[in-house]
């Protein structure tokens, strides 16, 4: 099965961490990230640029009417991402647990939808 593992974090964490601190995170970023595709369960995972990058898109009309901003309703934003490719829910639970932002943010699970073309 496939799951989409999805990372938020408040962005503004990163912004009170010292040098020292910052490299103490990505540490455990780098060896989660080899541990995940070492295991075969994710070819394909990357972090995002801030919301400040974020431009959001909406039909209006039959135009696309772009706004700057990811207008998140929420104090934690959406990081980055991992595409898993498990066994079961238990597994893809268990790369979560595993996934550093499960300590200071929230790891959000969501199954690939599979559609088969007729």
């Amino acid at each position: 099965m496939r799951y989409l593992l999805l990372i938020y974090t408040d962005q503004n964490v990163y912004a009170g961490m010292n040098e020292d601190e910052m490299q103490a995170d990505m540490a455990k970023w780098w060896d989660y990230d080899g541990a995940i595709k070492g295991a075969g369960v994710s070819s394909l995972g990357e972090a995002l640029q801030p919301t400040t990058t974020a431009t959001t898109v909406v039909d209006d009309g039959g135009k696309p009417l772009v706004t700057d901003g990811p207008f998140a309703e929420t104090r934690e934003q959406l990081g980055g991402f991992y595409l898993l490719d498990v066994e079961n829910l238990d597994q893809a639970i268990e790369w979560a647990h595993k996934c550093p932002a499960a300590t200071y943010g929230k790891v959000e699970l969501r199954p690939i939808q599979e559609f088969e073309q007729g």
